[in-house]
């Protein structure tokens, strides 16, 4: 009998826990990277971006829609927009440093970001989040990702931007990655990328 649980709580892990772990997608598709300065790649030339290696290692094209400096709020209010004229098969979510450096009330941020899923996928878009750190004696990832990615059923990135944003040597300045650092999480982003013929 506890075998049978315990065989049990294996598969409900396996097919339940922390949602999905793989995005399909055609080697057609739109990607977009949607966000702040990490997705525009503030700290190196754009061919060291993360979507910029995140495209060479998929071998299709990402289109990057990031703009430095934004907020969450900023970010919804160009989505629509995005969504119209990208029609992406793919959007990649990395918005909430701003939100943090700023002090914005963690109350919005997800509902924000709540509201890119849900207009995203209403556009006919697959939704992949980014998480980033809330800022302490350690970096870790916000809650609020990995609540959004459960209900929604989503590919979540978690520890990867919190991991490369606490060492120094992946940084080009404070709240930065270098061109290490956005290979590093362009890599990890494509691990849960299969492109289907």
């Amino acid at each position: 009998m506890i075998r049978i649980t315990l065989l049990m709580f294996m598969i409900t892990c396996l097919y339940g826990c922390g949602g999905n772990n793989t995005v399909q997608i055609s080697p057609y598709a739109n990607i977009v990277a949607f966000g702040d300065s990490l997705t525009q790649g503030v700290g190196v030339d754009k061919s060291n971006s993360y979507p910029a290696k995140l495209a060479s290692e998929l071998g299709i094209e990402v289109i990057n829609s990031g703009i430095s400096g934004q907020t969450s709020s900023q970010g919804l209010a160009r989505l629509n927009n995005v969504l119209t004229t990208h029609t992406p098969s793919l959007i990649i979510i990395c918005y909430g440093g701003n939100d943090v450096l700023q002090n914005k009330s963690k109350t919005q941020l997800e509902a924000n970001l709540r509201q890119m899923i849900v207009r995203s996928k209403q556009h006919g878009a697959q939704v992949m989040l980014v998480a980033v750190p809330q800022f302490g004696l350690l970096l870790s990832p916000m809650p609020v990702y990995k609540k959004l990615a459960d209900e929604y059923d989503l590919v979540l990135i978690e520890d990867t931007l919190p991991d490369l944003l606490g060492d120094a040597s992946k940084k080009s300045d404070r709240v930065h990655l270098n061109a290490q650092g956005y290979a590093l999480l362009a890599s990890e982003i494509a691990k849960h990328i299969e492109i289907t013929y």
